[in-house]
């Protein structure tokens, strides 16, 4: 179960609530709106509320579910991803790295997502630059940032006035979480969360961090399934 993991963060258009659900997806309720990000087994998403809009940062089976987004989806859901998602989820709406819209009372930046030196084999990388989006969504004045898999890259060193980032770690197939804490550290949000970490070690984050001034809250990611 996550609903004791909720974590609330006023802004000046009134609270937003985001729930932890398993891996890289979250729930993040504001203004009566409900969005998902990266819904995706193996959770199964029967009797949780549904979505207004989900958003997807990739084509990874631990990103883009067809299945997971039908049973969040009612009518009226918006469907945001990048444009090698909607080859296989044909009712979502493209949004490319670059674009910033407006959703309800939510700014949607979508911010590069990629891999500079880890992949599957030599000349390869798991995750090409301009094929997925990590996402800066701002509500109230404050701003959340979902970094999607990537490495520590320029566009994230270079994000800017960031409340509450939502950080990948885990190898192969994105970065350490001494990488992680590295990139953390230069674009200063004020909270850090990691997610999207399977087995890495998160003490390491935290200590990277401890002088930094950035607040550190680790939440789990990995509910085991109702016996």
């Amino acid at each position: 179960q996550t609903g004791d993991q909720t974590q609330t963060f006023d802004t000046s258009a009134g609270p937003v609530k985001i729930t932890p659900i398993y891996h890289a997806c979250v729930r993040i309720e504001a203004g009566g709106k409900t969005i998902y990000v990266d819904p995706a087994k193996p959770y199964i998403f029967t009797g949780l509320p549904s979505a207004d809009l989900i958003l997807i940062t990739d084509i990874h089976g631990d990103h883009l579910d067809p299945v997971a987004v039908t049973a969040l989806s009612k009518t009226g859901t918006e469907i945001w991803a990048p444009s090698a998602v909607a080859k296989t989820l044909t009712t979502a709406n493209v949004i490319s790295n670059g674009d910033v819209k407006k959703w309800g009372g939510w700014t949607i930046e979508a911010i590069p997502m990629y891999n500079l030196v880890r992949g599957p084999e030599p000349g390869k990388l798991y995750h090409d630059k301009g094929r997925g989006n990590g996402y800066v969504l701002t509500y109230g004045g404050k701003r959340f940032y979902f970094s999607g898999d990537t490495e520590n890259i320029a566009e994230m060193r270079a994000l800017k006035n960031i409340d509450v980032a939502f950080v990948s770690m885990n190898l192969p197939n994105t970065m350490s979480p001494d990488e992680a804490a590295e990139a953390v550290k230069a674009f200063h949000p004020k909270i850090a969360i990691p997610y999207h970490y399977r087995n890495s070690d998160l003490s390491v984050f935290q200590k990277s961090l401890q002088e930094s001034g950035i607040e550190v809250r680790i939440l789990n990611w990995y509910p085991k399934p109702a016996s």
